[in-house]
């Protein structure tokens, strides 16, 4: 059937037609490339700034991991300055009497206990048949006495803790089991 006015035509698809069609599909490719590439660049970009952020980072945290352990004891040498000038003022009385040496050491035994409360060092003293507690008591001796088993019978040496941490258990002496 031959095409007349009132039907469509097709445009017949020719060689110049399909170059023109690849060079628009190769030009929209080159732009995406381009545009890819530019996103390459710009997100090596980010990612070499996030390492060398990352980077500085643990190094400032090194540092002032360095600085805490450098400095962590400065509180407490501060607050035992006082404490070692007493004992010196101490030695350098030529003939103390026996009150003046008391009254001293009281005072000194003041500041030490002020400075340890700074510094959260707290005495572990276990009251006589208080129950033996292994995380905070060390017992060094089994005696047979008049109270429950496995209790405090006698307090050799106190205890100290750092905040929560146990520095130095108390030494303890318990009580046997009652034989029958």
């Amino acid at each position: 059937m031959a095409p007349t006015e009132d039907s469509p035509q097709v445009a017949a698809v020719g060689p110049v037609d399909a170059a023109e069609a690849t060079a628009a599909t190769d030009s929209a490719l080159a732009q995406q490339l381009i545009e890819a590439e530019a996103r390459v660049a710009e997100m090596q970009d980010a990612f070499i700034r996030a390492k060398a952020e990352g980077e500085n980072i643990r190094r400032r945290a090194q540092a002032d991991i360095a600085k805490a352990h450098k400095f962590a004891i400065e509180s407490f040498a501060e607050a035992m300055l006082p404490v070692k000038d007493s004992l010196e003022m101490a030695l350098k009385v030529e003939s103390p009497s026996l009150e003046s040496l008391k009254e001293g050491v009281e005072m000194t035994l003041k500041q030490l206990s002020s400075a340890f409360d700074k510094s959260r060092l707290v005495a572990i003293e276990p009251a006589q048949g208080d129950k033996l507690d292994p995380m905070q008591h060390q017992a060094v001796s089994v005696v047979p006495a008049d109270q429950d088993a496995n209790t405090v019978v006698t307090v050799l040496q106190k205890g100290y803790m750092i905040a929560d941490r146990l520095l130095r258990p108390a030494i303890v002496v318990v009580a046997a089991e009652k034989q029958a």
